[in-house]
């Protein structure tokens, strides 16, 4: 080995090359590339993670994840709770909320009455899933859904909850859950990135996303997330500009990665040629995303699926057609945002709206990904951050009332990617507002979610600054009873 290095005048081994590099498929192509038969013999890292392979059989390919920024209340939509309609105006007990910290928002309040909710449920498919009446499109689906209710967090304020169930941790600069799947299982497509960004707003402003929430972290800098926007460039500075044609651009690019090959060599420094695979990537987008972007071939019956606002860029229904192109187009990992979910008043109304916004597309997705035969191989996956409480916030009047944070419990669903269809799981009591079975941390459903793709969270390690960091830092548990 060491005689091949010297042959190809690199000062670096091959140990240090995939330790150092970036550790997808798109890489060792790179380093094919650069040294056609440096992977000749087989190569592994210390911890025993082949570049691009996954520990085990994976159940699921690829992610569409479905972020309803701002945190739903689920007891306006998938907690049924007659109680607190009987309860309507009374006390919280105090044996039900405890010692639990408010936020800055309710602090100052001396009553915390229970408000039932304003809309009606029904049960629905073999599972016999409440649903509200919020949400007619998904309650069609629910046979292909696992709805989990007893998800909980450890942070009580968007941010850092946001933040933790994206990277694991409630401080910034940890890699996100695409970044991890980055890195570990590498890319499908080589024109495309392994993880994509897709945003949308709902009604008013909203808690904001940042780019922190779909960065690589400590990771090589290839593995972070590409965020569309909704304008005439999807991808911001991947147009060439006038008077550059292909060919030059190809010069250009060439020139520029034997520059940063001889910069490698006496630096070695893996972001060099992170910048090298950045370059390249950027190449064969050009190409790539103006065919992916294109929704107008798209067939009336699935425009209908979908409703008319998948045909508006920037709309929840436009980006969830985009998310299944880009899926069925090798995208690994497609996160979706939709802000507007954080009703602290005014909840009947605004809650209404953005459910309307997004309860159609939700289904069409699950649908449209089932009729392809996909489904099986994509997890897809609905929720916010945290949930809502049981008592209101501020004055309860007849029509209207506010729900403030509540991280002791809140509700998402899951469909395909192996994980068992038409079951609900975990309990909360009957106010809803602690768990009262199965209940699953933060850190369980993102180990569940890299099992699915072939991961052991435990093993899906990275070293930085002399500690051996993973998405679910030093703890997490695959729930088993939520896989087929």
């Amino acid at each position: 080995m060491e005689k091949l290095i010297e042959e190809h005048g690199l000062t670096f081994n091959r140990r240090r090359f995939l330790s150092r590099l970036s550790l997808g498929l798109g890489s060792a192509a790179l380093g094919s590339l650069l040294i056609p038969d440096l992977f000749s013999g087989g190569a592994f890292d210390e911890d025993g993670l082949t570049p691009g392979i996954p520990h085990f059989a994976p159940k699921a390919k690829r992610v569409i994840y479905l972020f309803q920024n701002g945190a739903p209340s689920q007891q306006e939509l998938f907690d049924y709770k007659p109680k607190l309609r009987d309860m309507q105006g009374q006390e919280i007990p105090p044996s039900v909320r405890g010692s639990q910290r408010l936020t800055g928002m309710t602090a100052g309040q001396s009553s915390f009455p229970l408000v039932g909710s304003f809309v009606d449920f029904k049960q629905y498919g073999q599972s016999r899933a409440w649903v509200s009446d919020l949400m007619p499109y998904t309650a069609g689906i629910v046979d292909d859904l696992c709805i989990v209710k007893s998800l909980y967090t450890e942070a009580i304020n968007h941010d850092p909850a946001l933040t933790f169930l994206q990277t694991g941790s409630q401080q910034g600069n940890r890699p996100s859950m695409g970044a991890w799947l980055s890195y570990g299982l590498g890319n499908e497509n080589k024109n495309l990135p392994t993880f994509m960004v897709l945003l949308s707003r709902g009604i008013g402003n909203g808690q904001g996303v940042y780019s922190k929430l779909w960065t690589n972290g400590f990771l090589d800098s290839i593995h972070q997330g590409v965020q569309f926007s909704k304008g005439e460039d999807p991808v911001l500075y991947l147009r060439d500009p006038d008077g550059m044609d292909r060919k030059d651009r190809r010069d250009m690019l060439d020139n520029v990665a034997q520059l940063n090959e001889l910069a490698y060599q006496e630096f070695g420094d893996p972001e060099i040629m992170a910048k090298v695979q950045q370059y390249e990537m950027a190449y064969r987008m050009q190409t790539a995303i103006p065919e992916v972007m294109d929704l107008s071939k798209e067939p009336d019956d699935i425009v209908k699926l979908y409703g008319p606002d998948c045909l508006v860029p920037g709309t929840f229904a436009a980006n969830c057609l985009l998310a299944r192109k880009l899926s069925e187009n090798g995208v690994r990992f497609v996160q979706l945002y939709h802000q507007g979910w954080d009703q602290h008043g005014n909840l009947p109304f605004e809650i209404a709206k953005q459910a309307k916004d997004v309860d159609q597309a939700s289904a069409a997705l699950v649908t449209d990904l089932k009729q392809r035969g996909l489904l099986d191989e994509t997890l897809v996956i609905w929720g916010g951050e945290f949930g809502r409480t049981s008592y209101t916030q501020g004055k309860l009047t007849a029509d209207n009332y506010g729900r403030d944070h509540h991280p002791r419990c809140f509700t998402i669903w899951m469909a395909g990617g192996g994980i068992k269809p038409g079951i609900v799981y975990g309990e909360t009591d009957e106010l809803g507002y602690n768990i009262s079975e199965n209940p699953v941390h933060v850190h369980d459903f993102q180990a569940t979610v890299l099992h699915q793709l072939g991961l052991n969270h435990e093993k899906l390690i990275y070293k930085h600054l002399g500690r051996r960091y993973r998405l679910t830092d030093v703890s997490g548990k695959v729930v088993n009873d939520l896989i087929s």
